[in-house]
């Protein structure tokens, strides 16, 4: 049982962590909203953990040749193909059973839709240079505009903008992370196809554009006075230079060949971790900061609570 867990990848459950990005910078910490963001939650880690199954399977032959996945269930033997089948099968009807039973419909089609996309991943996009990555960066984007969805919270185009553009830098760093475990691009090649055409040189480059697209995205959104919140979100502007040393840190990580990927950088580097812990936290004192100050106006989350009525004015 212990090699079928393996197959799940529970290690790799740390993305689906992005259905908290909604509730949280709507601000929605009540208990029913906390209670359908850890469904959403669990319904991605089962459909996930479907769709790893399915690569694994798919990907079995390749990966008894790697040197790090040769250890993965199916291409080591201890997971026979057809129990594989039967396990991802009941995994996806886990899925499907949460997501229909306990969820809104839109969410339960989101989650739906992320599901048919990483299975076209797997059977041709992989394959398919920049729109690997690009479908990569779309499946955190499904991830939460369902946390959103879930909570009843408008999905604003800044939701969409700064997912995909943080998750599109993560994706070229984790293509230059692979590359770099192989001393030849040939040889690498015959891991995954388009590490052939993914030069280190092309990489650095696309790392270093999207890196910048990323900081310049977070910065657009901090400085956008059209957006009223119901938390100073110009205040996130103080967390720049987190958000900067974050941002490089993990390009000279990937580009260090000593990591295998975002998962393995933020289980391993310890300035990593603390980078992000201390920008959550300090995020999260300015998100929270209307409930202990005077602010009243309202919004949503990188602008996505709907805009509420203002009360009038009390004339005494």
């Amino acid at each position: 049982m212990l090699n079928y867990l393996k197959l799940m990848r529970p290690e790799q459950w740390i993305k689906n962590l992005a259905v908290l990005a909604g509730p949280v910078f709507a601000q929605k910490f009540d208990a029913d909203s906390l209670a359908m963001t850890a469904i959403v939650f669990v319904a991605f880690c089962l459909v996930s953990s479907a769709g790893y199954v399915i690569n694994d399977l798919l990907d079995r032959g390749v990966d008894a040749v790697h040197p790090k996945k040769r250890h993965r269930p199916i291409a080591s033997g201890t997971v026979r193909p057809a129990g594989a089948v039967v396990w991802a099968v009941l995994l996806l009807a886990a899925a499907m059973a949460v997501s229909v039973g306990a969820l809104p419909g839109a969410v339960a089609a989101v989650i739906g839709a992320y599901f048919l996309m990483i299975l076209s991943y797997s059977l041709a996009l992989k394959r398919r240079m920049i729109l690997d990555v690009i479908i990569i960066a779309v499946g955190f984007v499904l991830r939460a505009t369902a946390g959103a969805e879930a909570v009843e919270a408008y999905v604003s185009p800044w939701l969409i903008v700064c997912t995909f553009t943080l998750c599109m830098f993560m994706g070229f760093g984790k293509r230059r992370c692979e590359i770099a475990q192989f001393d030849s691009l040939e040889e690498a090649a015959e891991h995954r196809q388009t590490l052939l055409r993914y030069t280190p040189e092309l990489l650095n480059n696309l790392i270093s554009v999207s890196a910048g697209i990323t900081i310049m995205t977070f910065l657009l959104y901090t400085m956008d006075r059209d957006i009223s919140t119901t938390f100073p979100k110009e205040h996130l502007l103080y967390t720049l230079p987190l958000v900067v040393y974050g941002v490089f840190r993990y390009a000279m990580l990937v580009e260090s060949g000593t990591m295998h990927g975002p998962t393995d950088i933020v289980r391993r580097d310890r300035a990593f971790q603390a980078t992000i812990i201390i920008w959550t936290l300090l995020a999260l004192a300015i998100i929270t900061e209307d409930r202990w100050g005077d602010r009243t106006d309202a919004s949503g989350w990188l602008g996505i609570n709907r805009p509420m009525t203002q009360a009038a004015p009390n004339p005494e």
